[in-house]
């Protein structure tokens, strides 16, 4: 993971691009492309966070 940076579920998407979902033990839950503005997804799990994809 280059980039520190981690949102969390609700917060509003910084930039377009592909951003990768982990939970909160540092798994990788896979990635998806969104677009500025709109919101992070919920997840399935407590702790969870994104971060932007490589």
């Amino acid at each position: 993971m280059s980039n520190n940076k981690q949102w969390k579920p609700g917060e509003t998407v910084p930039k377009s691009a592909t951003y990768v979902a982990f939970d909160a033990q540092g798994h990788n839950g896979g990635s998806l492309y969104l677009e500025k503005g709109k919101r992070f997804p919920a997840t399935q799990n407590s702790g969870s966070y994104y971060c932007l994809g490589e």
